[in-house]
């Protein structure tokens, strides 16, 4: 019996500037600027009605995200998710595009996104993760609560943001 992407291992491959390119990142960004933007209800047909920022980042990840560390979760050899973990910057960095394929949610690959990133964030001496999120995506602010994260003061003046930040 082989494993499809629902019963796979979830693994996570974690890139910074030395790593391959991982040719599914492209499409988990793409998908995520998408959903958010429909979200937010500015939907748009493709990638190239997204915002410039959104297009480098899906155009050229590893440029976009030079200094950051970027994960890749796969299950049954396909992208199953992706999360970047910003450089620190007084000893706090910020997780960022966080995003599981849809088929695949509620299988521990955000979970698992997070806790390599965490775990990396430990190994560096980063003090404090902290992270957005839009305040409807209540399954997420539940798992980011499940881990530990807590609702600060924001720093984004955005309507609809909920800030969140965890020691580490």
């Amino acid at each position: 019996m082989t494993d499809t992407p629902q019963t796979a291992p979830v693994v996570v491959r974690l890139l910074d500037r030395e790593s391959p390119a991982e040719p599914g990142l492209p499409a988990l960004l793409a998908a995520y600027h998408l959903q958010t933007e429909a979200e937010k209800g500015a939907a748009v047909g493709d990638v190239s009605a997204l915002p410039a920022r959104y297009q480098r980042e899906i155009a050229e990840p590893r440029t976009a995200f030079a200094r950051d560390v970027v994960l890749v979760a796969r299950s049954g050899g396909r992208p199953a998710g992706s999360l970047v973990l910003t450089a620190p910057v007084a000893g706090r960095s910020e997780v960022k595009r966080l995003w599981t394929v849809p088929e695949l949610r509620g299988r521990g690959v955000a979970s698992r996104l997070l806790t390599v990133a965490l775990d990396h964030a430990a190994a560096r001496d980063i003090n404090t993760v902290a992270l957005s999120v839009w305040k409807w995506r209540t399954g997420a602010i539940g798992l980011y609560e499940r881990l530990g994260f807590a609702v600060v003061d924001s720093w984004d003046d955005r309507a609809d943001l909920v800030c969140m930040e965890r020691a580490v």
